[in-house]
Order: C-alpha cells, then sequence, then structure tokens
C-alpha cells in the first residue's frame, strides 16, 4: 500500500503576546503540521498580525487562516496581505478562503450578509484575483463584483507558484468550487443558517462527511489524486471513517 502523509493542525488560542508565543512554539514542539486562526470579529485576535508573530518564534510549523472570509477583504489587499505573511514566515502559508457564514459578523459590521450563491460568486472572483496577482505578470479582471487594472501583486510569495490554496465549506457548491480551483480542500459543518446549533453537529458526522468527500471526487475529476482534503468532524470515530480520503483532520 502506498504510503499516505498525514497531517495534524491546531486551533491557536492566547489573550497576551507571552501567551501568544507560547502556544506557537508549543505547537511546533508537539509536532502539529499547522497553526490555524479563524476569522471572525468575536473575541481572538486578528489572524494575520497573529499568525506573522506566530512565524517569528517558529521554524518548521506552518500557519493558515481557517477560513479567511472573503467578504472582510478587497482580493487585492488580500493576496498583498498573504504574499507578505508568506515571504515574512519563509514560505509556511497555507492560504486559506471561504464565503464566510457567521450571521453575527455581518451584524457587528454592517456588512451585507447576501445569499450563499452570492457569497460563492464573488469567493469563485477572489480565487481568480489571487491566483492572477501571485502571477509573473501584470494582471487586469473584470467580473461581476471585482475589478481588477494592470497591477503586478508584490510582494510575491516565497512559495511558487504559490501558497497552497485552501478553500472550505460545508455545502455541496462551495465544495464543489474547492474541488476545480483549490490546492487543499476544508470540508467543514453546513453552516447555512449563520449560527452554530445542536442540528450543526449532525452535518458533520462520518456518514455526512463521507458523502462531501463524494462531492469532492466528482468535481475534481482528474485533479483528484493530486488534491489534498481536510476535515472538520466531531468524533473520533468519525475522523478514523474519513481517514482514509483525507490527508489533514481537525476534530472539533
Amino acid at each position: 500500500m502506498k504510503e499516505r502523509q498525514f497531517r495534524f493542525g491546531v486551533y491557536g488560542r492566547g489573550e497576551t503576546l507571552a501567551q501568544w508565543r507560547d502556544f506557537a512554539r508549543k505547537a511546533e514542539d508537539l509536532g502539529y503540521s499547522t497553526l490555524d486562526l479563524p476569522d471572525h470579529f468575536s473575541r481572538q485576535m486578528a489572524p494575520m498580525l497573529a499568525l506573522a508573530v506566530a512565524g517569528q518564534v517558529t521554524s518548521r510549523l506552518r500557519f493558515s487562516a481557517a477560513m479567511l472570509d472573503n467578504d472582510f477583504r478587497h482580493p487585492l489587499v488580500l493576496a498583498k496581505e498573504l504574499a507578505t505573511l508568506d515571504v515574512l514566515s519563509n514560505g509556511r502559508v497555507e492560504a486559506g478562503i471561504g464565503a464566510g457564514w457567521m450571521a453575527t459578523d455581518y451584524e457587528f459590521s454592517g456588512i451585507p450578509f447576501d445569499p450563499p450563491g452570492v457569497r460563492i460568486e464573488r469567493l469563485k472572483e477572489t480565487i481568480a484575483i489571487l491566483k492572477g496577482l501571485w502571477g509573473n505578470e501584470p494582471f487586469s479582471f473584470s467580473g461581476k463584483h471585482y475589478n481588477i487594472t494592470n497591477h503586478e501583486g508584490t510582494p510575491k510569495p516565497a512559495q511558487k507558484p504559490h501558497p497552497p490554496l485552501l478553500v472550505g465549506g460545508g455545502g455541496k457548491r462551495v465544495l464543489r468550487l474547492a474541488a476545480r480551483e483549490a490546492d487543499i480542500v476544508g470540508v467543514n459543518f453546513v453552516l447555512a443558517e449563520g449560527m452554530v446549533n445542536p442540528a450543526v453537529a449532525v452535518t458533520g458526522s462520518a456518514t455526512a462527511t463521507a458523502e462531501k468527500l463524494a462531492w469532492i471526487r466528482a468535481a475534481a475529476g482528474a485533479r483528484h489524486p493530486v488534491s489534498r482534503r481536510r476535515a472538520t468532524v466531531r468524533k473520533i470515530g468519525a475522523a478514523r471513517k474519513i481517514a482514509s480520503d483525507c490527508n489533514f483532520v481537525f476534530v472539533a
């Protein structure tokens, strides 16, 4: 049987500089592959800045904001910030992005909480823009939601052609998009209601996750053998059942 690489990630925590540095060092010492931070307006550190600090006190640990809410940043700003983080960490970034889901984030900020289809349309355009701005030539884009005019994104990421693109979600449309465009597909709960409630747990079961993986395989087509997948599940039993199809599992 062919050996498969399997990784574990950990969500970061800490409310002071000392706590955050200690957490990052400990995650690396314990052998975790990736340190993640979510992207919400609740009680947490801003992911880009916090991960940049973690990069200065570690040497092997990789970093990801899982997932950056696409609606919080213009894609040109996002491309620049992610590339800068990749340079400052010597190429240890996994660029995690999603369509956004937490209703309270939109209530706090006044950002319109558009229907899922609209948010996924914007995410699709952002993915194209990120890849274009991380390329070697001046890039232009004219879309329904975003426009970029003859811009040469700088700095260029340390990883070539760009940091691994991690796109995550729990619904069929976003997972199919991720399967077609991302380097890593993040399999999450179904969060269409905009909040976590008891019904969400069912969508992270082994059976539900297996169905999502089938959507990914079908949409990836020829990309399937080279794509990487990560799943967030609620029970160890579910993690065991899907481990044969995922390279990276978060157990919540």
